[in-house]
């Protein structure tokens, strides 16, 4: 398996569906939204195996201080290929010259992103008004 890495922010719905629903995340059952706001992102880091697109990073910033990571995912058939840890090291060197790199974590995804770095807030919970269920 060779996977290669792109900074683009192109894609098909269908790529993007794949991806998000690979995952069981609501928003891929919104590929239109998606591919608008891949291409609204500051930073898209992707993942493909061949043509298949496999994982993504997306991050915004204020563009001097702060960067949040609002997704990242990998297809569950690619887990344990160090892509997520990839497309992590991707962004830290992007923003490397930043204050804080934010994400907020599904409780059981939390290792992984205390693995690659980030720390959890003693004082701070993520909160939202959202339609999504995932």
């Amino acid at each position: 398996m060779n996977i290669v890495y792109k900074d683009i922010k192109d894609f098909t719905e269908k790529e993007l569906e794949d991806l998000f629903l690979s995952v069981e995340w609501s928003s891929g059952h919104f590929p239109d939204k998606l591919v608008i706001a891949m291409k609204n992102f500051k930073t898209v880091y992707s993942a493909w195996d061949g043509n298949k697109l496999v994982g993504m990073i997306c991050a915004m910033d204020d563009g001097i201080m702060n960067a949040y990571v609002h997704y990242l995912l990998v297809n569950p058939e690619y887990h344990g290929k160090k892509i997520g840890r990839t497309l992590v090291d991707m962004v830290k060197q992007h923003y490397k010259d930043y204050l804080r790199i934010a994400v907020i974590a599904y409780d059981k995804e939390a290792h992984f992103y205390e693995n690659c770095g980030f720390t959890k807030s003693n004082d701070a919970s993520p909160m939202f008004i959202t339609s999504l269920w995932t």
